[in-house]
């Protein structure tokens, strides 16, 4: 499958030092290695990259991937005035936030379901 990426939802994950962190950022990677999403940079947009703010604004759908109820894609979004299409926060699944562990893979396969069956 090779989709123009143009086409393409943008994702945005949390990628900090949780479980969960690690698992919005793994899901969000495999939905870029899958061409369902293009993963950008919630860093370049924390930072104001000028680049990435401009692809984020521009008109295209955009996921949301927050691990906890801190929000911090959101929030890093909303600094310039971005809201998702489709918002996550994973905690609210059932799924844990713990510290120095490893995420499940049976949680990236559920998280990566609901995105898709949202996209459809």
């Amino acid at each position: 499958m090779n989709k123009n990426t143009k086409e393409l939802p943008l994702i945005y994950s949390c990628s900090g030092c949780s479980s969960i962190a690690q698992l919005a950022n793994q899901v969000a990677i495999e939905l870029d290695r899958e061409q369902i999403a293009e993963m950008s940079c919630i860093a370049g947009i924390g930072g104001g990259v000028a680049s990435i703010v401009k692809k984020a604004k521009s008109g295209r759908e955009i996921i949301a991937l927050d691990g906890c109820a801190l929000h911090c894609v959101t929030n890093s979004l909303a600094q310039h005035d971005i809201e998702s299409t489709h918002h996550y926060t994973l905690t609210e699944y059932g799924i844990k936030k713990k510290y120095h562990m490893d995420f499940s893979p049976s949680d990236v396969s559920d998280i990566k379901s609901r995105v898709i069956a949202d996209l459809n």
